[in-house]
């Protein structure tokens, strides 16, 4: 059971996933109890692995009302995602090889109530190929149409 918080549908419009990863995510108190409220947005967020380390940049986590004026955090720091070393070495291989970057997929709270990170190694598409994922889905959508006038 998954309780999605936040996701990015940009990237599954932008990238190829190639392969998906779980990671948990270290935050404050301040910051878990906005991503409950759903103040996040991770629609220009990426990864990147720093000295065997993997951060996740640009994820906007906003400011509660409730929370304590005085200790307000950057609300677009990195934060430290907790991979085991071998998927670390695993997406820095491909990362530094081919032309793959690493996205965040989704931000969601496991059974035990821990955020997670969704993340992706993903490859670019071309403008080709995004016109053609448009055109898949205008397909589709006419034929569930059809099916439903059917009915």
């Amino acid at each position: 059971m998954r309780n999605i918080v936040a996701t990015n549908r940009k990237a599954l419009f932008d990238y190829f996933i190639i392969d998906r990863f779980e990671a948990g995510v270290v935050l404050s108190g301040a910051e878990v109890k906005a991503i409950r409220a759903k103040k996040v947005n991770i629609k220009d967020s990426f990864v990147r692995i720093i000295r065997n380390e993997a951060f996740l940049f640009n994820t906007h986590i906003s400011h509660l009302n409730t929370t304590n004026a005085y200790f307000k955090p950057d609300e677009k720091a990195p934060r430290k995602l907790l991979l085991h070393k071998k998927e670390i070495n695993k997406l820095f291989s491909f990362v530094s090889q081919k032309t793959y970057t690493i996205v965040p997929l989704s931000l969601y709270f496991n059974k035990k109530n821990i955020l997670k990170a969704e993340i992706a190694l993903a490859q670019g598409k071309k403008l080709y190929d995004k016109r053609e994922s448009i055109k898949k889905k205008m397909l589709d959508r006419e034929a569930q149409a059809a099916l439903k006038n059917k009915y």
